[in-house]
């Protein structure tokens, strides 16, 4: 996941152009191995051992190996040696843009140092994020100065690992200063309880189809009931976990039933609200989070045309 933040880093300070960016991101496809895949590689898990850990992870915010150890299928040796395999997965985007004649090894390295410098990132943080450590990634993205601003970064890493695990694993994601968003398809869910706060997705009808198709497991080519209800189910379950680990910190909180809406305006209270432009290789969408749910607004496009 590093190599499409860094990969990024690189296309915005003009040291690659997009089209290079997109041939270096490909060519490191090539060598990069998903967990499950090295596990039954190597001989360590059966692929019906592999689904019931992804099964798993629909109802718990654990790291593959982590459940793959709780469930008996993987000791923490085994576990540790997968893990040295990836941790060097920053190296395969360095391999990819010196193969390719984009840069040398010492301006790919000049450009990382610069990258550590910008973000005032400490040799651990520095090292956390170079071995794909997601919470530590959104933590050097997000600064709100909000009151919630932990809950924001606990969401925001919690919704990109269930990306990663559900839908896409070429994920990037930056801050936006949006306080109106135009929506060709919103979904969303509003939390209840002690800290109500009400959550959104919105997309194109091409991505929206991309995330629903992926989640149901078959190709969808209309945005009907059932696309509908797959992306409203893969929302439902990401907020369902994210319920289960503020329950485990103390706070209990219920959710109200998703609400689809389609050609919708959303405005936002900004000092209040977070949103984040969501890039992976299904294409582009945003994630709405609001700690003042009563000063969302959603409506509707076609009667604003009307109007006007």
């Amino acid at each position: 996941m590093f190599s499409q933040y860094f990969g990024h880093y690189l296309l915005n300070n003009g040291l690659l152009t997009a089209q290079q960016l997109k041939h270096a991101l490909d060519l490191q496809k090539t060598t990069h191995v998903k967990f499950g895949v090295i596990a039954v590689d190597e001989g360590f898990l059966t692929s019906k051992q592999v689904e019931e850990i992804h099964e798993k992870q629909k109802q718990q915010d654990k790291r593959f190996g982590e459940i793959a150890v709780d469930l008996g299928f993987l000791t923490n040796e085994q576990v540790d040696h997968m893990l040295s395999s990836q941790k060097s997965n920053h190296l395969y985007l360095a391999q990819a843009v010196v193969d390719l004649n984009y840069l040398s090894i010492e301006e790919f390295t000049n450009a990382l140092n610069e990258y550590k410098k910008i973000h005032s990132l400490s040799d651990e943080k520095f090292e956390a994020i170079k071995s794909g450590d997601i919470d530590a990634i959104i933590e050097s993205l997000i600064h709100t100065n909000h009151p919630e601003e932990e809950a924001y970064t606990e969401y925001v890493s919690l919704f990109v690992k269930n990306i990663v695990r559900f839908i896409d694993d070429e994920v990037y994601i930056e801050a936006s200063e949006a306080k109106n968003v135009e929506a060709e398809w919103l979904v969303s869910q509003e939390i209840t309880g002690a800290k109500p706060f009400w959550t959104a997705i919105a997309a194109n009808e091409k991505v929206f189809l991309e995330i629903a198709s992926v989640f149901a497991e078959e190709e969808l080519t209309e945005a009907d009931e059932l696309a509908q209800a797959s992306v409203s189910e893969f929302l439902n379950l990401h907020n369902g976990i994210f319920l289960v680990n503020m329950s485990n910190k103390g706070t209990e909180l219920e959710m109200k039933p998703q609400k689809v809406d389609h050609a919708s305006a959303v405005s936002v209270h900004k000092e209040n609200s977070l949103c984040m432009s969501i890039h992976t290789s299904k294409g582009k969408f945003q994630l709405l989070f609001s700690h003042s749910p009563e000063n969302v607004m959603v409506s509707d496009k076609h009667k604003e045309n009307q109007t006007v």
